[in-house]
């Protein structure tokens, strides 16, 4: 375990770099991963950030200009906002056993690098690169503060997310004054929606389940609510904090079908008391006490049956 400071100099005395992003990327391990190679190549150092395949058109503007090219031969490869192995993309198990450091905020990193700076008192892996550029060098550009917005706003909810803390407004009004276009990206990314997306939002609701006296939300997103709505994967971003956002839930819980009946994601989002990364954690996954989830290969009977017993003991509390 190092910390920003440390890992500043490390940065600093290395060059050659691959940053790797997760499996279904957001906008905080995309604008983490496109900021910092950008933050990188500004101090002349070579950085590139490895193709995932997933990146929806909403994110893709902040990284993309970082994708690597074809047979580039990184000497240290990063890892940012990725808390495990099993959350890298296929592109990347190459890589898995060669990452020399993983930059995170996530509670459940399993410590799989070489070196880890985890902040897991960050709502934002974000603000943890941007804690690391101002060791480095005190200040960062307007290009790179863009994508820092982007990095922190996404994974709070445009600051209405309980993980919010005086950091993440102290940060975000530093990258504000340092260029990031905060008006744009906030219509941009969580006041437009698309009519898909609002139709899906229309069967989801509909569908909605509630239980223990209605602190628990269970929602469903099957293969065909998506082809009836014709959704894109990019109309799913956040999606999963719908359930929660409902007047008297605790926990939303949304389970979504993926490539097949079988093959399945669950995102939890909890208030205190209750915790979702616990909830995760018995089904193999992990995140944070706030916002959680995990892969699972079973339909969707079965990891609602699962649910129902793993709640029962955590609305105990």
């Amino acid at each position: 375990m190092i910390t920003t400071a440390e890992t500043a100099e490390w940065l600093k005395a290395r060059d050659n770099f691959l940053i790797i992003t997760h499996r279904r990327p957001d906008g905080d391990t995309l604008g983490c991963a496109g900021a910092l190679s950008q933050a990188l190549r500004e101090q002349g150092k070579t950085a590139y950030v490895l193709y995932n395949r997933e990146t929806t058109p909403r994110y893709v503007r902040f990284v993309e200009d970082q994708w690597a090219p074809d047979g580039y031969a990184a000497e240290f490869v990063l890892a940012v906002d990725t808390a495990s192995y099993d959350l890298f993309p296929e592109d990347a198990d190459e890589y898995r056993g060669a990452v020399s450091l993983c930059i995170d905020h996530h509670t459940s990193n399993t410590r799989y690098a070489d070196l880890v700076c985890l902040c897991d008192d960050r709502a934002s892996c974000g603000e943890v690169i941007f804690d690391i550029l101002i060791a480095m060098t005190g200040s960062v550009s307007a290009t790179v503060a863009e994508r820092l917005y982007v990095a922190l706003t996404t994974d709070t909810g445009c600051f209405a997310f309980g993980n919010t803390t005086a950091n993440t407004l102290f940060v975000a009004s530093l990258l504000i004054e340092a260029g990031a276009p905060n008006k744009k990206l906030n219509k941009v990314l969580f006041r437009t929606k698309t009519r898909s997306r609002l139709a899906l939002e229309g069967l989801l609701a509909s569908g909605m389940e509630f239980c223990f006296d209605n602190k628990v939300c269970i929602a469903t997103i099957t293969r065909e609510m998506l082809e009836t709505s014709k959704a894109t994967e990019d109309d799913m971003d956040d999606i999963s904090a719908l359930p929660g956002s409902l007047e008297g839930v605790f926990i939303g819980i949304t389970i979504r079908e993926l490539t097949s009946a079988s093959d399945c994601k669950i995102s939890v989002r909890a208030m205190a008391p209750y915790d979702a990364h616990a909830i995760c954690k018995r089904f193999g996954g992990g995140g944070h006490m706030l916002a959680a989830g995990s892969s699972i290969k079973k339909p969707v009977g079965e990891i609602r049956e699962e649910l129902m017993a793993i709640l029962d003991d955590f609305m105990k509390i």
